[in-house]
């Protein structure tokens, strides 16, 4: 089968790889893609946006089956356009990615089907905010309803705090048309989890679960990032909580979509909080995310494409999907100055013998002249299996010290407290 991956970054590196496992594989391509994937398969000049050029390309090249990596084409209705094409794609139409597009949406859809979650409150004035924040103790959670790059949520530790986070959404416009509704929400305590599993519109795999590191600096601290690093499967994890959440979380969220005519392809991913009461929502994605997609996928022993493609086909419960038992981690590569402003365009090198054990997935990277250079705030994940999670660790942070370039940044603490 050809296949086509949409996206540029280290998840859609990762998926590539995987697919090229697969003994059904024919013609790789990723539109963008990066250096990592230039490697691996045939980089295709195309904006993940631009959904004409995208259909045509498809048709051309007889490509079997795309697999959409990033939410924002999503959002755009890209894998609508493809049914009306009568084209195979992995990712979920225009309405259903609302249960990550929209967070008004998402909780309100979880109100009504009695999934556990935080309180909250829906408004759309900052007066209404204002007035309605005597309803939650602080800390408190604002979230704007839409897209936002990851930056959308701001936990306020005090009515100043709230205050100035609601003028940013509703007075100021910083998120645009994304911040014109606002969630209000309270906020969690316990531990966080990111839980996905493969969905085709009605049956679901068993949950996999993995933690990733949001904050740029170590022990969590400084701003929030699109992700530092990653380890799986978590140290708590085991059938009893996946059981838990997938009776109580994805089984009735999945028949929600599928009963209002929105069936859900694709992977769904669960950010939750593990609190006293017991599992709440944080948060659904539309997608794999981004940097657990790297940790994941090495850790996949069935074949990703046969998944996709039952997926797409509605024949997941034909699929026996296996997971492999070691531990994973992976470790961000970032350009100084991320998740603000950065330079880029610097040679980046490795010197000394390549591991085999170590898995190296290109985000922000490209070819000039001839040199591998970077082009992003998030370079690279580095990442490695063991059976021995503080081997792998070691083994990473070893390999991390012979990849060298200017600006290079990255937390020195994943994984290293009591997660193996």
């Amino acid at each position: 089968m050809n296949v086509l991956v949409i996206g540029n970054g280290a998840r859609e590196h990762t998926i590539a790889w995987k697919l090229l496992q697969s003994p059904k594989l024919g013609t790789l391509f990723v539109a963008p893609g990066n250096a990592g994937t230039a490697e691996i398969a045939n980089n295709v000049d195309i904006d993940p946006l631009d959904i004409q050029r995208l259909i045509e390309f498809v048709k051309s090249e007889n490509i079997d089956l795309t697999v959409v990596g990033p939410e924002i084409p999503l959002e755009q209705g890209l894998a609508d356009e493809f049914h009306r094409n009568k084209l195979k794609i992995f990712g979920p139409t225009k309405n259903a990615a609302k249960i990550e597009t929209s967070k008004a949406f998402a909780r309100l859809l979880m109100e009504d089907n009695l999934v556990p979650a935080p309180k909250f409150i829906i408004v759309d004035s900052y007066d209404m905010g204002k007035k309605n924040l005597s309803e939650f103790g602080f800390p408190v959670v604002i979230k704007a309803d839409g897209l936002a790059g990851g930056k959308g949520a701001i936990i306020c530790s005090n009515l100043k705090e709230a205050d100035e986070a609601l003028s940013r959404c509703l007075l100021k416009k910083e998120f645009g048309d994304s911040g014109n509704t606002v969630v209000i929400e309270e906020f969690l305590e316990g531990l966080e989890v990111s839980v996905f599993c493969f969905v085709d519109g009605k049956n679901f795999s068993k949950p996999i679960a993995a933690c990733d590191y949001k904050r740029l600096l170590n022990h969590e601290e400084g701003p929030n990032t699109g992700g530092m690093g990653s380890y799986s499967p978590p140290y708590f994890w085991d059938d009893i909580l996946s059981k838990n959440i997938s009776d109580k979380i994805f089984q009735p969220v999945i028949n929600a979509l599928k009963f209002s005519k929105s069936p859900f392809v694709g992977v769904l991913y669960c950010g939750l909080m593990l609190t006293k009461e017991g599992p709440k929502v944080l948060e659904f994605n539309c997608r794999l995310g981004d940097p657990e997609t790297q940790v994941l996928l090495p850790l996949l022993k069935s074949d990703l494409l046969d998944i996709f493609m039952k997926s797409v086909e509605g024949k997941l419960n034909e699929c026996h999907i296996e997971w492999r038992k070691e531990k994973a981690i992976g470790v961000v590569l970032a350009s100084d100055g991320y998740p603000g402003s950065y330079k880029t365009g610097y040679k980046i090198t490795e010197n000394g013998k390549k591991d085999s054990k170590i898995f190296a997935f290109h985000a922000g990277t490209k070819t000039s002249e001839g040199n591998l250079v970077t082009n992003g705030g998030r370079v690279m994940t580095v990442v490695s299996i063991d059976e021995d999670g503080n081997k792998a660790r070691n083994r990473i942070y070893q390999a991390i010290k012979q990849i060298e370039f200017t600006g290079k940044y990255f937390r020195t603490d994943i994984g290293e407290i009591n997660i193996f």
